[in-house]
Formats: structure tokens, C-alpha cells, sequence
């Protein structure tokens, strides 16, 4: 086992500037990134108690196996604290915003899964933001950790929602309907669009209480539970704020949920790409948080990236 304890080390290997169609693979067996894999460590203040440790063997995905971990790091009482240990994509392998791209990735929530109802993201989509940009844009996607249990978000600027219990809603959402977060102080809409098979409703945060039209969501399957160890994602990120956006995610070869709709963020400050970036980030903690990740793959088209069951039909 190779343990990196610090991003400063010299892991990162250099990756040579491509298209952002080339296709992308890192199996996490190297010791350091893949250069083919265009992936990196990002050095800043959030992240500089974050670890990395490199494994050879993932029994799941066949390869090595890169374990993130994030520290207690945020003085106490200190607001907008956050603490991450994420890799991102290099800049320049990025995709324009409104693009295609399909991912897979294995990962595994180590133990002890925290159970309080935290911030705890997993793996995000994201814009890129100019520098100087007013405002606070979320992921258009995230895997989501809620007090133990695993779920899919989905994000876009603020739509039509109808709470549940008012006239519009009476009873619950419509059929197709994303059951939503409306967030009008970030003028953002929050949709929880996947969570775990066998999960009582009251293991997700009931904040989710609102119908939005905007986001349809077509339920395949349930998430695999968190603890149940590695699982394999395959999941179409193609953004689309203004209603043409579609999203894919299966799991170890198993249909989730398809979402389409009114999918990420449009307006000014915001910059021409998508971004990828994955591992444990969270507000402050006590205890430290760790997930295991194994076999990233990227490219344009499903057959890029999957390695179990079948893509869907376009």
C-alpha cells in the first residue's frame, strides 16, 4: 500500500493537454494519477488536510484503488468552513457545459459511515465559475451521503414549485414529478431524485417538500445501500438549465433514474465548461471521513465507460 499524506507530494502526475472528448481511465494502480487519466489534487486551503492512499488491489473494480480521507480542519465556530479531500478533473480536459459526457466510477463508504444529517458529498458536477463571480452555485449533480444512507441530487436555477399539503399538491407529487428543496436565498431549486432500497422515508432530510414539474424524474431502481461495499456508477452528466438537461445513473449495471428537465445553473459569472471532482467533502467534523474510489472512466458515449449490464436506449 502506497500512502500519500499530504497533496503536496508528487503524486500528480503531468497530463498532456487533450480534447475534451479524448477518452479518460485511471485505475488508481500507479502509485500517483494516470497520465491518461487527467485527474489531479487540488491544492488549496480546504484541502491541505485531506489524504490520499493508493492501493493496488479494488476488488471490485479490478485495479487499484485510491482512498480519500478528510480531517477535522475548520476552527470551531468558524462560519463557511468546509473540509475536502477531492480530485478534480484538469483544466484542460474539461467539457463544454451543454455536452454529453458519460462517467463510471467505483467507490466504497469506508467505515464508520457518519449518521448525523451533515453535508456529506461524494462525487459532484458542477459549472466552472469565473473569477469574481458573485454568487454560490451547487452541484447540478452530487452523490450524497443523508445520515447514513446514500442519495442523487439534482440542482437548477430557482423553477415552479408547489409544496405539498397547499392546493396545488394536496396529496404528494404528480406522477414524474421531482420531489424538490425550494432555496430562494440562492435563487437554486434542490431536487432528491435517487435514495436506497429499504430506506424509510424519514432516513432523507424533510426539507425535500415540494413538487417541481421542471425536473422529471423516471425511477428505475433504488441506490445499493451505502454499506453494502463497492459499488460501480454509470451516469450521463449533460447539463441543461433552461430545460433540455438528461441524466443517467445506473449502478452496478442496474437502471436508477433517468432525470430530464430543467438541469444546472445559467446567468452571468458563470464560465463555458463542466467539471467533475470527487471525494469526501462535508461540513466541519469531528471524526475523520473516508471513501474508497476505483476505475474512473469518461468519455462521449456509454460503451466508453460501462463495464456491467446494458446502456439504455438513446
Amino acid at each position: 500500500m502506497i500512502a500519500v499524506a499530504s497533496p503536496l507530494a508528487s503524486a500528480c502526475a503531468e497530463v498532456a493537454a487533450g480534447n475534451a472528448f479524448d477518452l479518460l481511465h485511471d485505475g488508481f494502480d500507479k502509485g500517483g494519477f494516470a497520465a491518461e487519466g487527467g485527474l489531479f489534487y487540488k491544492e488549496n486551503v480546504e484541502q491541505r488536510a485531506g489524504r490520499m492512499v493508493f492501493s493496488p488491489a479494488s476488488p471490485s473494480a479490478g485495479t487499484g484503488a485510491l482512498t480519500l480521507t478528510v480531517m477535522a480542519a475548520c476552527p470551531p465556530h468558524q462560519l463557511g468552513c468546509s473540509e475536502r479531500a477531492e480530485v478534480w478533473e484538469r483544466p484542460q480536459v474539461l467539457a463544454p457545459y451543454g455536452s454529453t459526457v458519460w462517467y463510471g466510477l467505483a467507490l466504497r463508504l469506508d467505515a464508520p459511515l457518519p449518521q448525523d444529517d451533515r453535508r456529506y458529498v461524494i462525487a459532484q458536477w458542477k459549472r466552472e465559475i469565473l473569477p469574481g463571480a458573485v454568487g454560490d452555485y451547487s452541484p447540478f449533480l452530487a452523490l450524497r451521503l443523508y445520515r447514513g444512507h446514500l442519495g442523487v441530487t439534482v440542482e437548477t436555477d430557482r423553477i415552479a414549485s408547489y409544496p405539498i399539503g397547499s392546493p396545488e399538491r394536496p396529496d404528494g407529487c404528480r406522477p414524474g414529478e421531482a420531489l424538490v428543496l425550494d432555496r430562494p436565498k440562492v435563487r437554486q431549486t434542490r431536487a432528491l431524485v435517487a435514495i436506497e432500497a429499504g430506506a424509510a422515508r424519514e432516513s432523507y432530510p424533510g426539507y425535500f417538500d415540494a413538487c417541481a414539474p421542471g425536473i422529471q424524474v423516471t425511477r428505475h431502481a433504488d441506490l445499493p445501500a451505502a454499506r453494502n461495499g463497492w459499488i460501480d456508477f454509470v451516469i450521463r452528466s449533460q447539463p441543461g438549465p433552461h430545460g433540455d438537461g438528461y441524466i443517467e445513473i445506473m449502478a452496478n449495471g442496474d437502471p436508477i433514474v433517468t432525470i430530464r428537465g430543467h438541469i444546472g445553473h445559467s446567468g452571468p459569472g458563470l464560465a463555458t465548461n463542466q467539471y467533475f471532482k470527487f471525494g469526501p467533502y462535508r461540513a466541519p467534523g469531528l471524526q475523520p471521513w473516508s471513501v474508497s474510489y476505483g476505475g474512473f472512466r469518461r468519455g462521449p458515449r456509454c460503451s466508453d465507460v460501462i463495464r456491467l449490464g446494458q446502456c439504455p436506449a438513446e
